[in-house]
């Protein structure tokens, strides 16, 4: 695993990334390094109508509560990766959304004490055949298909979450802006709901919700998700 730790150097990371890490004292070169997706999660969970402009454009009332569904950790990609569109009848939509990566095992933790479970934030996408989900009242296969879910392209771990630009750009142009501040219920309210109904272990990953501007995907489409203080996670349609 490779991790930046000073601009345009990278330094091997020895031991665990969720333990007490060490760094090769010689660095890596960056030319020819292929970034892979951040972590392996046990679980990847999507919280779905959390940002109250979505709700609307979907014409969907506002969750009472955090909605989720677990999606299939073999639907994650790397930046760079090509998302892969498996019925080309469907429509089917980006959704950019920042992620949150559980760095420690919790289980019913308050939103006080959420912070200190969480190892830290990275862009995301929830891919989604919108055909398909218009068609079930269960989110997760709609969700699931392999690529459908690009993650990175790391991780950051001093960031607030509260007050951040997402974006989202379809071969450059805006299709998605707001602010995480727009966010129904806040990372640390999610990260709390979702404890109080399983452990999440370390890797674990947490989509935290779109905003409005979903639109569909074509092959060839280059969409990127720019979160305030994060690096552009990118990907091309195939």
């Amino acid at each position: 695993m490779l991790i930046p730790l000073k601009p345009g150097e990278l330094f091997k990371l020895i031991g665990d990334v969720f333990g007490s890490p060490s760094f090769d004292k010689k660095p890596t070169a960056l030319k020819g390094v292929k970034t892979l997706v951040p972590v392996t999660p046990s679980k990847v969970i999507a919280v779905g109508l959390n940002y109250a402009d979505h709700a609307r454009e979907t014409g969907k009332p506002l969750p009472k509560e955090p909605l989720f569904w677990l999606k299939a950790t073999t639907s994650l990609i790397a930046d760079g990766t090509k998302i892969e569109i498996p019925f080309g009848n469907h429509r089917t939509d980006f959704e950019a959304e920042l992620a949150v990566v559980i760095g420690r095992r919790m289980r019913n933790v308050t939103p006080a004490a959420a912070a200190r479970y969480i190892f830290g934030y990275t862009a995301a996408q929830d891919i989604t055949d919108r055909t398909i989900q218009n068609a079930e009242s269960q989110w997760a296969r709609c969700k699931s298909f392999d690529t459908f879910t690009p993650l990175g392209p790391y991780i950051e771990t001093k960031i607030d979450p509260h007050n951040l630009s997402i974006q989202l750009f379809q071969n450059g142009q805006l299709r998605q802006n707001s602010n995480t501040s727009q966010l129904i219920f806040n990372c640390f309210d999610i990260v709390s709901f979702v404890s109080t109904n399983m452990t999440m272990l370390p890797g674990d990953v947490i989509l935290t919700g779109t905003p409005s501007g979903i639109g569909p995907i074509e092959s060839g489409d280059r969409l990127e998700v720019r979160i305030q203080g994060l690096a552009p996670l990118v990907n091309i349609v195939k």
